[in-house]
C-alpha cells in the first residue's frame, strides 16, 4: 500500500494535506452533481411545438377572438441567426393564400433572372401592298404577364410603322405556347367574372379586364355607362334606374349579369343607382381570351388609323420571321405588380414561364411546379410541406409551413437578387396591399410584406426592419373560419408590431 508521501509528495505539510483532501471531496461532489444532472436532463421530454408560445400581446388577441392556438402558425427570426426569435406550430402545413406568391416570384427571379422578358409577335399571312395586308394577321403570345392596354397600343404602333394600314383578313390568335386545359373561372368561388379568377393564357391581353364606369345622367332619370377599354364586340344592356337616398350599399345597388357564359359578349346591368353617388367603377372579366384580344385590337388599331375587315379565330403562327416582335418589361419589374398588388393571373403565368428553363413547348403548369421543387432541393430548402397548385394562392389545396417560408426568406436575403425581390413586396403603410396599415407611424415603411386572404385564411410574410436596427424574417398563417373577417389582420398587426419592437 502506498504511503501518504508517495501519493502527495514529501513536501506537503499538515494544513496542505487537509486542503488537498477538501478539494478532492469537492471535486467528487461536483462529479456526482454532474452525473445526476445528466440523468435528469436525459429523462426530461424533448422540446415540442406545444412548448412554443406566441408573444403575450398576440396571444391576448388570439384568446379574445376565440381562435384555437392550433389554428395559427407564426415565426420570426433575425437575419443570419441560428434559431428563431419566436415560433408557434412552425411545422404545420397550412393554406397560405396569396403569400405563396413569394415562392413563385423569387424562384422565377433566381431561375429566369431579373432581366428575363417575354416576346409577343405579329405575322403577316399575305402580301402587303400599298399599306394593305392582303390576308390574315397572326398574333402569337408567349405568356407576357403584363401585356396591358398601353403595351398593346405600342405593339400595334410598330405594326403601323411597318407600313400596314389595313387588314383584309382575320386576326388569328396563337396561344399554343402553353398547354392549359379548359377550365371554369368560377370553380373557386362561383364568381367567374371576377378579375382574381381569370384563367391564364399565353396570348392574354390586359388581364382580360374591363372597367365599367357609372355616372348619374344629366336628365336625373338615367345612368350613363362608360366602358374602358372600349370593346366593339361587347354588347352592354343598361336597365339601371336612379334612386334617392344616400350613396351606399353593395356595388351601389348595381347588379351585373352575363346571359351567355359560352361567349361572355353581352352584359346586362340592372338595379337602382343612388343619385347622390357621383360615380362608381366596377372591374370585371368579360369575353373569351381570343375575343377579348380582338376587341382590344380593333379599338386600338382604329386609334392608329388602321382597319380590319375580318373577325377573330384561333390558329398557329407560321415558321417564318415575325413582322413585328415586342419584348415585355423585365421580370424584376413585372414581379412588383405581382407581389405588391397580388395579381393572380400574372403569378399563374410566371409558373408556366418557369417551365421554359427546363422543358420544351407547349409548357404546362406541372412542369413549372417541378422547376420550383428542383430549385428548393438544389438549395437545401426543406419543401416537404409545399403544395403549390397554381402558384398564386387562389386555392383550397395549396399548403406551406411557416418554417419553410422562413427558410426561403432567409435564403432570399442572401441572394444577389435580394434587392429586386424585397422591393417587389408591399411597403407597409405606403403602397400595395398594406398601404392602409400602420400609416403615419414609426413602423411606416419599415416592413416589406406579402399578404394573403381567402375565406378562412389570413396570412402575412416578409421582412421587418425593427426599431433596434435588426432585420427579421416573419411569417404568420391563420386557418380558421373567421380568419378573413377581421381577426386575421388584427393578429397580423399585433405580431408585426411585436417584432418591430424587438
Amino acid at each position: 500500500m502506498s504511503s501518504f508521501k508517495e501519493v502527495f509528495g514529501s513536501t506537503l505539510g499538515r494544513s496542505s494535506w487537509r486542503q488537498t483532501i477538501r478539494q478532492s471531496c469537492h471535486c467528487r461532489l461536483a462529479l456526482q452533481c454532474l452525473v445526476i444532472t445528466a440523468i435528469v436532463v436525459t429523462c426530461l421530454p424533448a422540446r415540442s411545438e406545444a412548448d412554443d408560445r406566441a408573444p403575450a400581446s398576440v396571444q391576448k388577441l388570439i384568446d379574445a377572438y376565440k381562435i384555437p392556438t392550433s389554428a395559427i402558425s407564426l415565426i420570426a427570426q433575425e437575419i443570419g441567426a441560428n434559431k428563431p426569435l419566436v415560433r408557434l406550430n412552425e411545422n404545420q402545413a397550412r393554406n397560405p393564400a396569396s403569400t405563396i406568391k413569394v415562392v413563385t416570384t423569387f424562384t422565377a427571379l433566381e431561375v429566369l433572372g431579373p432581366t428575363y422578358t417575354w416576346p409577343t409577335e405579329l405575322y403577316a399571312l399575305g402580301p402587303i401592298k400599298q399599306g394593305v395586308l392582303q390576308g390574315d394577321l397572326v398574333l402569337k403570345g408567349y405568356g407576357d404577364p403584363n401585356l396591358v392596354t398601353e403595351e398593346f397600343w405600342i405593339l400595334l404602333g410598330e405594326l403601323y410603322a411597318r407600313g400596314v394600314k389595313a387588314i383584309t383578313g382575320d386576326l388569328v390568335v396563337d396561344d399554343s405556347f402553353f398547354h392549359i386545359p379548359a377550365g371554369d373561372p368560377g370553380d373557386f368561388d362561383a364568381r367567374p367574372d371576377r378579375l382574381y379568377n381569370v384563367l391564364p393564357n399565353a396570348a392574354m391581353v390586359n388581364f382580360k379586364a374591363v372597367e365599367f364606369q357609372f355616372y348619374p345622367a344629366r336628365d336625373g332619370k338615367h345612368v350613363d355607362i362608360r366602358v374602358r377599354p372600349e370593346m366593339p364586340n361587347l354588347r352592354v344592356t343598361n336597365n339601371l334606374s336612379i334612386s334617392k337616398g344616400k350613396c351606399g350599399g353593395y356595388e351601389r345597388g348595381i347588379d351585373m349579369q352575363i346571359p351567355d357564359r359560352r361567349t361572355n359578349d353581352h352584359v346586362v346591368f340592372s338595379g337602382a343607382f343612388p343619385a347622390s353617388c357621383r360615380s362608381q367603377a366596377m372591374q370585371r372579366s368579360v369575353l373569351n381570351h381570343e375575343t377579348y384580344v380582338y376587341g382590344t385590337f380593333k379599338h386600338l388599331w382604329k386609334h392608329w388609323g388602321g382597319s380590319i375587315e375580318g373577325t377573330v379565330r384561333k390558329g398557329v403562327a407560321p415558321k417564318q420571321r415575325a413582322l413585328v416582335t415586342k419584348q415585355s418589361r423585365a421580370l424584376a419589374e413585372i414581379i412588383r405588380g405581382v407581389n405588391k398588388w397580388s395579381n393572380n393571373v400574372m403569378t399563374r403565368l410566371l409558373l408556366y414561364a418557369l417551365a421554359t428553363s427546363k422543358f420544351t413547348p407547349p409548357y404546362t403548369k406541372e412542369q413549372g411546379i417541378e422547376v420550383v421543387r428542383d430549385y428548393m432541393h438544389e438549395n437545401h430548402i426543406d419543401a416537404s410541406s409545399l403544395i403549390i397548385d397554381n402558384g398564386a394562392g387562389l386555392s383550397r389545396d395549396a399548403r406551406v409551413s411557416v418554417k419553410f417560408m422562413n427558410e426561403l426568406l432567409q435564403h432570399a436575403y442572401r441572394s444577389p437578387y435580394m434587392p429586386e425581390f424585397i422591393s417587389s413586396l408591399s411597403l407597409l403603410g405606403l403602397d400595395g396591399t398594406t398601404r392602409r396599415r400602420f400609416t403615419r407611424r414609426s413602423e411606416t415603411g419599415q416592413m416589406h410584406l406579402k399578404t394573403g386572404s381567402i375565406d378562412g385564411v389570413s396570412a402575412v410574410t416578409g421582412y421587418v426592419n425593427a426599431r433596434s436596427g435588426k432585420t427579421y424574417t416573419v411569417a404568420l398563417i391563420v386557418n380558421y373560419k373567421t380568419a378573413h373577417q377581421g381577426p386575421g389582420i388584427a393578429i397580423q398587426n399585433a405580431f408585426l408590431e411585436w417584432v418591430y419592437n424587438q
